[in-house]
């Protein structure tokens, strides 16, 4: 299969996802195999937080949507551009993938086909759903993948390489496991926002989505806020008031209540608005339903301090304050050549030989 074909899948795919969004899904019969699949993956979508209490149906249709803008002609042709694909024998790539958020190692699926390899998945238990349906329909468009696609439940078996997404704590596993093949490990990362007060009420309520998509649970996800000493919070808590209603589910509530206890207890001095706590701590990693934050004196000071810890940092956000910062509102909005933990997934697909 040449890369225009391959190219012209993903781009019927793309028509197909957005069919759905939460306030105006549209049945389009001129996508391909619309009336085969169409009512089914909408009860599929409606069934997500059934088989996960974190995939509600609005997080799922906000990752369908993120997709569907995602797989255009233009952008696949962007993507595809920079690679000099060549027609070498077909190798295998094991995917062991998370399921913290909805689809969350799709990028990796069609970075592996696009690069001409099989890809055998191993999907977490959390996300078993959304993804071999996607594949199923893929297939329906272009019958010779397959045999590019395979699915497990138990052993990986039969791979050359492997791209695995894990904890700190399963990396060490995975790497002394894999040690003698091809890899990709992903361990924990976090991402971090740089404020200096000067951010208007529109970039802090587009700073709340990068905080509060997901539930927080990505690595795209802001968990941290750097500020100037001095700062007032006031400003921020007023903006995310938007995002009020995220109490209301019960996982999150559930969340705040446990780890605003926890702080409590252990008499930290915490800022709080209902919904989101807001601690001043060292570390990125915050739980869910809390921000950690630090004070700066110098932006220089940041820059340098980012720069030291960017294997443990996924994205950057600010008002172009420091390098390689993304704008507000962006973090859960990637583009197709936007890698997680900047390793070019397809430039590895490549040298599997």
């Amino acid at each position: 299969m040449d890369l225009e074909t391959k190219k012209n899948v993903f781009v019927t795919l793309g028509r197909f996802l957005n069919q759905f969004s939460e306030n105006n899904s549209n049945k389009d019969l001129s996508v391909p195999h619309t009336e085969l699949f169409y009512e089914e993956f909408e009860q599929l979508i409606q069934l997500s937080q059934s088989h996960n209490g974190w995939y509600t149906s609005e997080q799922v249709y906000f990752s369908i949507q993120s997709w569907a803008k995602a797989l255009t002609q233009e952008n696949l042709d962007q993507w595809t551009s920079s690679y000099e694909f060549t027609s070498s024998e077909s190798k295998t790539i094991a995917l062991i993938l998370a399921g913290n958020i909805p689809l969350v190692g799709f990028h990796d699926f069609i970075s592996v086909l696009v690069s001409g390899h099989n890809v055998l998945v191993k999907t977490s238990s959390n996300d078993q759903h959304l993804l071999p349906f996607l594949a199923k329909y893929l297939i329906t468009v272009e019958p010779q993948l397959a045999n590019k696609i395979t699915f497990v439940e138990g052993k990986l078996e039969g791979f050359d390489a492997v791209i695995a997404t894990g904890s700190n704590n399963t990396a060490r596993y995975f790497e002394y496991y894999f040690k003698d093949k091809p890899s990709i490990i992903r361990k924990n990362r976090n991402s971090v926002a740089v404020l200096n007060g000067q951010e208007t009420k529109e970039q802090l309520i587009a700073l709340g989505e990068d905080i509060f998509r997901y539930f927080g649970l990505g690595c795209r996800n802001v968990s941290k806020l750097f500020v100037p000493k001095g700062y007032s919070f006031d400003a921020f808590f007023e903006a995310i008031f938007e995002y009020q209603e995220v109490i209301h589910y019960e996982k999150y509530a559930n969340n705040y209540d446990y780890n605003k206890a926890v702080f409590l207890m252990s008499n930290y001095k915490l800022l709080d608005n209902g919904f989101l706590t807001l601690k001043e701590d060292s570390s990125h990693a915050s739980p869910i339903s809390s921000v950690f934050y630090e004070y700066y004196d110098s932006l220089t000071e940041i820059e340098k301090r980012l720069e030291s810890e960017a294997e443990t940092i996924q994205c950057i956000v600010s008002n172009n304050l420091v390098q390689n910062s993304i704008p507000f509102g962006q973090t859960q909005r990637p583009q197709l050549w936007d890698y997680a933990d900047h390793v070019d997934t397809i430039s590895f697909s490549l040298t599997i030989n």
